[in-house]
């Protein structure tokens, strides 16, 4: 569906970002991965999209605070392909502390990964998508873009943020048959995730399924995480041709947390 479009997804060395970039080279699209990680075994998920989907993959790390990167990044995706056709800003962090007690540099950290970020690479993909009358961008919210938790101030400002910008990106791209769009996940199953409910579990003195039920499941009536392909599958609807007229939107994937 995809052949011959060309994708960015930042924050896709792991998790929720491999999870879209994978799903996105599997429809045919080439790719453009992005975020931290060993060196070797970023060139191991590079090369392994190529060969498992027979698309192109390149890298660059760039760093999502730094404009001058996040520039040079979307200057070289568009030089090795032409253009960059569908835009992913997944890239985020996250840390938690009342607000009275959140270090100033947290909060610069996250506004800017989790936000701004977004902001540039939008603007350095969005005249190319223009050109060619065509494009797709989607942003990784979160159910926090929806609602709020506490302690999580500079997290769930930026999420809200993310879904604000997506609407106003929406209205001004919406005759260039361009669409925006921000998924909003609950809790994902995630190696993050996981590394947390065992952290938690020790901490608490109680198991790691009474981690998952009793906290991390406690607002998603569902009781199940979110899974990654399952982003992965929404994220290629909203750039196939069913999903032209949706845009502006911001989509819970959270298990029915935003339902309350």
């Amino acid at each position: 569906m995809l052949h011959g479009k060309t994708a960015l997804v930042t924050g896709s060395t792991s998790g929720i970002g491999l999870g879209v970039a994978q799903a996105l080279a599997k429809e045919g699209a080439n790719i453009i991965i992005n975020g931290l990680g060993n060196a070797d075994e970023i060139e191991k998920i590079r090369a392994s999209i190529e060969a498992d989907y027979k698309v192109k993959a390149l890298y660059h790390g760039a760093d999502m605070t730094r404009p001058d990167q996040i520039r040079d990044m979307c200057a070289k995706g568009i030089e090795a392909f032409g253009a960059i056709d569908i835009l992913v800003n997944n890239a985020g962090i996250q840390f938690v502390a009342p607000i009275d007690e959140f270090p100033e540099e947290k909060w610069d950290a996250i506004i800017a990964i989790n936000l701004t970020s977004a902001f540039h690479t939008t603007k350095a993909c969005l005249p190319g998508m223009k050109k060619k009358g065509w494009g797709r961008i989607i942003n990784i919210a979160s159910a926090h873009g929806l609602v709020a938790s506490p302690f999580k101030s500079a997290y769930v400002s930026a999420k809200h943020g993310i879904v604000g910008m997506t609407k106003t990106i929406a209205l001004e791209v919406a005759t260039e048959y361009i669409t925006c769009n921000a998924i909003c996940p609950g809790y994902v199953n995630t190696p993050l995730v996981q590394n947390q409910i065992r952290d938690q579990a020790k901490v608490h003195g109680i198991s790691e399924t009474e981690v998952v039920e009793k906290i991390m499941m406690q607002p998603q009536p569902t009781k199940k995480f979110v899974e990654i392909d399952q982003i992965g599958e929404v994220s290629v609807f909203l750039c196939s041709d069913a999903a032209q007229n949706i845009t502006g939107i911001a989509l819970p994937i959270d298990g029915g947390w935003t339902a309350r």
